[in-house]
């Protein structure tokens, strides 16, 4: 046991972080779970919604250190990619409810660049000068 209180101190913020990361990681490893059972039901539907569960616990995984961010990027991918084989997916597809066709443009109102308004910066005041050193005279 810490005798020192600084020391005591960094004994309760560590209990209190290593539930927190405890908490992180149990929740991150059951939405993967989840994941993965929607995976082997054949849930399409499931499947979408547990993959982007397992993404986002990761994301916060990685965002609250609890994972490196190297980590999560590679578990995210084999997330993806067991999605796609899930899915029998060869290559990625573009829903088409994505992609939107350019609006027409319309002719765009010309607005005259205003000149930039320079700040009339405060000149420095002089530096105080130093009060001349009192003479001190001696008695004879």
């Amino acid at each position: 046991m810490p005798i020192i209180k600084s020391a005591k101190k960094r004994v309760r913020t560590a209990e209190k972080a290593a539930i927190r990361n405890s908490k992180t990681k149990r929740s991150l490893k059951s939405a993967v779970k989840a994941f993965h059972k929607a995976i082997t039901g054949g849930d399409k539907k499931a499947t979408v919604e547990t993959h982007g569960q397992a993404q986002s616990a990761l994301d916060k995984a990685g965002k609250k250190n609890v994972m490196h961010k190297n980590k999560v990027a590679r578990k995210k991918s084999q997330l993806a990619k067991a999605a796609k084989a899930a899915a029998g997916v060869d290559k990625p597809t573009v829903k088409k409810a994505a992609v939107k066709k350019a609006a027409p443009k319309t002719a765009a109102k010309k607005t005259t660049a205003k000149p930039a308004v320079k700040k009339a910066t405060p000149a420095k005041k002089p530096a105080a000068k130093k009060a001349p050193a009192k003479k001190t005279t001696t008695k004879k």
